[in-house]
């Protein structure tokens, strides 16, 4: 009999059913046990809320989670030996698959070998850069154990403190059997941003795809993202802040929000510039007239006000892109797609494969979740030879794709930017995407990512998204992890990274769950983040963190010392009820007065966002008490700004210019913080009130990630108009000067 203060839980539901866990019938758990076993796998028991109170989570919902972690733990029986499985698993393996150590410290790695046998380390370097380096055997002793009936012992290596940044290899040997490991050194603290502490910078957020000019098919592209560098460039900005421009489905149509790509890796091709495409000009003249043709379907688009038509403007990129593919190429146009290729691995691979079979295939096909054709299975690897064309059109879409950003990147310095292009990298991928598929691995399968509710949802978030198995990713060496940032950071000079409280902990929601039913899930977030600050620092890149949002109070001040920049909005930065004074920001941030998801700071200052909401049927209180506390925090920010002489007394935002003149002083007292970087979105300096992202509605409610650029009378913001724009030219002087 248990004691009587020990905690039971009896699971009856049926499986599928709210909270059941899946665990009808099999009898009551000790709830002590299940804690303890979470604990073991990085499962948080107990969150604290928006609310500033603690939450426990359900013992149903801890089963679902350690069951995507393939932990079972519906019975005593099971969790008990999954407790001992946890303290064993360390000693099954003769090295740990990856070691991630700081620069100038000295990693301790254990090496398991048969007890009483002698044991040999040493670490090959990166690329050979070095003769191999031995590791030394410490005078540390730990009792042996009992693995599988065969006594194991324990030798503990010292790795010298003087190895280079980079990815190295851990070999061990011990009587004929060997293992090698991952040996990753990273920095203590990313330097990259240092030059800024000496001179501040800024620069302008955008969203790229509502950025258009008056050659772009109806849909911004990397060749107008290099000329709205160029022209911010010539005013004095230091970087563009870009929306994430990774790959969507291959063929229309296409999710609208940047935020739920395909994969992380890879880039959209329906950014792709066709006319600056070499082979353009080589095309017979009928082929070139074909693509004329499909330029001037979708050229009309550009001129709609309202919303933008992603599927039609891909739709006739790809018809002409395809007869761009099939075009001849030069020698060294070849062997550059050639090396790029080559580069680029089985990662590129893989998803062009991908992009092939999903052309033919919808999402819910049942091909995407059978074993059977997973890949590199018998059937997989068929349809990669059937699919070979298919394969190297897809590949080569991203050759293009990673030229055009190569040239936007080198025309954001020419114009004397600092940084150039900084990218935003999305939290996850869909979970009907090529990284769900070609990744499965190191994803953990029946949960997805979102949040815990907040006062903006107090019904929680599902986001859709798979996260990282964090034990499966540290078997892979970190492999796809460093994938994905390399290839983003390959032509940017900085990378915001959306929410990078998850590199800490993802809140998991398990399939069938209310996204208030979900755990905090931990991961390493010295190796994460250290990973992160090496890929940066390689690539010369400043990294900004999203850290916004709830999380636990050390880990703005662990960021700040590993050389990560935080993120301010000046909307968000209070002290109690009153505005923060900008001289107490944070000085290793991006401070910026919105977000994209808050509207434009005009449709702010008129709060349109409150009417939106309400008609929306979002509030959870009346829209004049909505509208009244939103008068009130305004009423205190202008306050503020007219007691640091910013803003004349009697201002008012209900015309044109008075309204003009208050975003400009909003920008100035911004610009009064130490924060290394400023961020000018590219909505307020040409007085956009449009939200781009209406969180909490679907596509039926509101068009969001589909706004096109425009001015405060409705009509489109063309990139062409942007040298003459009045208002664009004085925010950004007005930004300059104050840095000055």
């Amino acid at each position: 009999m248990k004691a009587p203060d020990q905690q039971y839980t009896q699971f009856s539901e049926m499986p599928g059913s709210p909270g059941s866990g899946g665990a009808a019938g099999l009898g009551p758990v000790d709830q002590h046990l299940l804690q303890r076993l979470a604990d073991a796998h990085g499962v948080g028991t107990s969150f604290h809320g928006w609310d500033g109170l603690p939450h426990s989570v359900a013992p149903a919902t801890l089963i679902k989670v350690l069951a995507a972690l393939g932990v079972p733990a519906h019975s005593d029986e099971l969790i008990e030996a999954a407790l001992a499985e946890a303290e064993l698993a360390p000693w099954r393996r003769m090295l740990p698959p990856a070691v991630v150590v700081q620069q100038g410290e000295t990693a301790l790695v254990p090496v398991h070998v048969r007890d009483g046998a002698t044991a040999r380390l040493h670490v090959e370097l990166e690329a050979g850069a070095g003769e191999p380096v031995d590791a030394v055997q410490q005078d540390i002793w730990v009792p042996p154990q009992d693995v599988d009936g065969i006594a194991t012992g324990r030798a503990t290596f010292a790795v010298p403190e003087g190895l280079p940044l980079g990815w190295h290899t851990l070999h061990a040997e011990s009587d004929g059997v060997t293992a090698q490991g991952a040996l990753v050194v990273v920095p203590a603290r990313l330097t990259t941003a240092a030059p800024l502490l000496q001179r501040r910078g800024w620069g302008l957020a955008t969203q790229l795809y509502s950025v258009r000019s008056k050659r772009s098919w109806g849909i911004g592209d990397f060749a107008d993202l290099a000329d709205l560098a160029t022209l911010s460039g010539a005013r004095g900005a230091d970087y563009v802040l870009v929306n994430p421009l990774h790959a969507a489905e291959p063929v229309p149509p296409v999710q609208p929000s940047p935020y739920s790509p395909s994969t992380r890796r890879f880039f959209n091709p329906l950014y792709i510039r066709v006319e600056a495409i070499p082979e353009i000009a080589y095309l017979k003249p009928r082929r070139r007239a074909t693509v004329d043709r499909l330029q001037e379907q979708v050229h009309g688009l550009n001129r709609d006000a309202e919303k933008l038509d992603r599927n039609a403007v891909y739709a006739a990129k790809l018809q002409a892109l395809e007869l761009l593919y099939h075009a001849r190429r030069a020698p060294a146009r070849q062997a550059a797609f050639d090396e790029f290729c080559r580069i680029s691995g089985s990662g590129l691979d893989d998803f062009a494969l991908w992009s092939a079979i999903r052309e033919d295939l919808a999402p819910e096909d049942p091909l995407w979740a059978d074993p059977d054709c997973a890949l590199g299975s018998p059937e997989a690897e068929s349809l990669r030879e059937k699919l070979a064309d298919r394969i190297g059109f897809h590949r080569w879409l991203q050759w293009i794709c990673d030229e055009q950003l190569e040239n936007a990147q080198q025309a954001a310095r020419r114009a004397g930017m600092r940084l150039g292009v900084v990218h935003d990298l999305a939290v996850g991928v869909d979970l009907s995407s090529a990284d769900a598929w070609t990744l499965r691995g190191v994803l953990a399968p029946g949960v997805s990512v979102g949040a815990p509710p907040d006062m903006y949802n107090q019904l929680g978030q599902d986001w859709n998204q798979p996260p990282w198995h964090p034990t499966r990713l540290a078997e892979a060496g970190y492999a796809p992890f460093r994938n994905m940032l390399s290839t983003v950071l390959r032509h940017a000079g900085g990378i915001r990274v959306d929410h990078v409280l998850g590199l800490f902990r993802l809140w998991w929601v398990p399939a069938g769950n209310s996204p208030r039913d979900g755990a905090y899930v931990r991961y390493d977030h010295d190796a994460l983040i250290g990973i992160l600050a090496l890929e940066a620092q390689r690539a010369g890149a400043v990294v900004i963190g999203e850290d916004l949002g709830t999380f636990e109070p050390w880990v703005r001040d662990y960021l700040a010392a590993r050389g990560i920049l935080g993120t301010s909005i000046l909307w968000f930065e209070n002290d109690g009820d009153s505005p923060l004074p900008p001289e107490r920001y944070r000085t290793q941030a991006l401070a910026s007065v919105n977000t994209h998801d808050l509207p434009p700071t005009a449709g702010y200052l008129a709060g349109n966002h409150v009417a939106l909401r309400s008609r929306l049927g979002l509030l959870e209180r009346s829209e004049s008490e909505e509208l009244a506390e939103h008068t009130a925090t305004l009423e205190k920010m202008m306050g503020l700004l007219r007691e640091r002489g910013l803003l004349p007394e009697g201002t008012e935002t209900a015309d044109s210019q008075s309204e003009e003149r208050t975003i400009v002083a909003l920008h100035r007292l911004l610009a009064q913080s130490p924060s290394v970087l400023l961020g000018v979105a590219l909505v307020d300096a040409v007085g956009e009130r449009r939200v781009q992202n209406q969180p909490g509605t679907t596509e039926a409610l509101y068009p969001n990630w589909q706004v096109p650029l425009g001015g405060p009378d409705g009509k489109p913001v063309f990139i062409d108009d942007l040298p003459a724009n009045a208002r664009f030219n004085a925010l950004l002087a007005a930004v300059s000067e104050a840095l000055s």
